[in-house]
């Protein structure tokens, strides 16, 4: 009896717990769907879930107050390797495929997980392991659990690419020894298609393809590349995805492989430094998202050309006009940075500023990185908005980032499933 009435006093305590409510009373809040400053306002949250949102109090158990913060929905990175640390040569990136264990990268990607959600970043999509099998489910799984701190994760396991055409090559290592690789690697339709779903069996949310290489820019100063996929093989992977009511992300530099992905039925487009207006309309025309991480390829554009590979310094000069071309024709624009690509140490904001710089308004830039990320990962209600029945990710910061871009790079308050994380 007595273990009885111990077990029904947890229960009651444990249910009390969960009922009890926080009221944040805010001095500035972003609605990132109307695009809106609203003051003076209170948002009511119970568990992971947010009640209301009113310029009224309303009784609560717990008070936090924000007054004097800009109150926004936690921000979504749409595009992050947590089991990368940056990669500016191809050495560096051998180096952690081939000196670091798999259990050694998930141990760092716990950090680098940690890391996003101070930055301000409660959702990410991480698109691709490199070579560390389906480490990133593990880390989604740990985060669930608890077991470790980080943001809500959507992952692509291993991104898959054509037979010989992706690192590591053998060609830079003796012939003898089968050298690992940072993907999957398939020829064929039917290959293809097994890839695909093995990767779904193993807790893959998206699919990832590399669908160019071997970059150019042509004497008019377009770009070109080679295709990795035959049609067959690029269509039954996406057929395959489909089919399986996942959804495809093709890394694609130029028209060779944004054409051919959407084709396919790729929704968003990673990178597209070298598409042309053809590529833009057509993306515009389909409502295909672009991710075009910028920052990283500045980042790596100088070390890149030091040992004879200028591509990216290529992509640099002419950025900025693709950019503002692309959001001239209505390409939808989701925030993605490739962090990962780059340090875990640097800054996971610094795409923004690009975005303001090169024509939108601080609000459109943030809601790249809210409501219209949320609209890609299919989350739209319950991230990238403070309303109710959204879930209780919210960060704070005492400059105005509408004022200043650059005050995302410094979140000073942040909540995920109504649990604070920093102060």
């Amino acid at each position: 009896m007595k273990k009885i009435l111990l077990g029904l006093l947890l229960i009651t305590s444990i249910s009390s717990y969960a009922q009890k409510t926080v009221l944040l009373k805010c001095g500035k809040i972003l609605d990132t769907k109307a695009g809106k400053i609203l003051e003076d306002q209170f948002i009511l949250l119970k568990g992971n879930s947010i009640v209301s949102v009113s310029a009224k109090a309303s009784k609560a158990d717990t008070t936090i107050d924000l007054s004097n913060y800009f109150v926004m929905p936690g921000m979504i990175d749409a595009h992050t390797h947590v089991l990368l640390q940056g990669d500016i040569t191809s050495e560096d990136y051998d180096v952690q495929v081939l000196k670091e264990s798999i259990p050694y990268r998930t141990l760092r990607a716990s950090k680098s997980a940690e890391q996003s959600i101070l930055n301000g970043f409660t959702t990410i999509r991480d698109l691709g392991t490199e070579g560390a099998g389906f480490a990133d489910v593990d880390v989604k799984k740990a985060i669930n659990k608890g077991v470790i701190t980080g943001p809500r994760m959507q992952v692509a396991t291993l991104a898959m690419n054509t037979t010989g055409h992706y690192p590591l090559k053998a060609s830079d290592y003796a012939w003898e020894i089968k050298m690992p690789k940072g993907v999957i690697e398939i020829t064929g339709a039917d290959e293809a298609r097994r890839a695909v779903r093995q990767q779904i069996e193993q807790g893959a949310d998206w699919i990832k393809i590399y669908a160019d290489r071997g970059y150019y820019r042509l004497a008019d100063g377009s770009f070109r590349s080679l295709p990795n996929f035959t049609a067959e093989e690029i269509n039954a992977i996406g057929d395959e995805t489909l089919r399986s009511r996942k959804k495809l992300a093709a890394h694609a530099m130029t028209r060779d492989g944004i054409l051919a992905a959407i084709n396919a039925g790729a929704i968003s487009i990673e990178h597209g430094s070298g598409m042309d207006e053809e590529c833009m309309k057509l993306m515009a025309a389909k409502g295909i998202y672009w991710c075009p991480t910028l920052f990283v390829n500045d980042y790596v554009a100088e070390g890149r050309a030091k040992i004879g590979s200028p591509i990216n310094l290529y992509f640099q000069q002419s950025m900025e006009a693709t950019f503002k071309k692309a959001i001239q024709l209505g390409v939808k624009l989701t925030y993605g940075t490739d962090i990962g690509g780059y340090d875990w140490g640097l800054p996971q904001a610094k795409d923004f500023t690009y975005f303001v710089q090169w024509g939108l308004t601080p609000i459109q830039a943030i809601q790249t990185a809210t409501t219209t990320a949320a609209e890609l990962l299919g989350m739209q209600d319950k991230i990238g908005e403070i309303k109710a029945g959204a879930f209780a990710d919210i960060i704070a910061i005492k400059k105005d980032p509408t004022k200043d871009i650059s005050a995302l790079q410094n979140i000073d308050w942040v909540m995920k499933d109504g649990k604070i994380y920093k102060h």
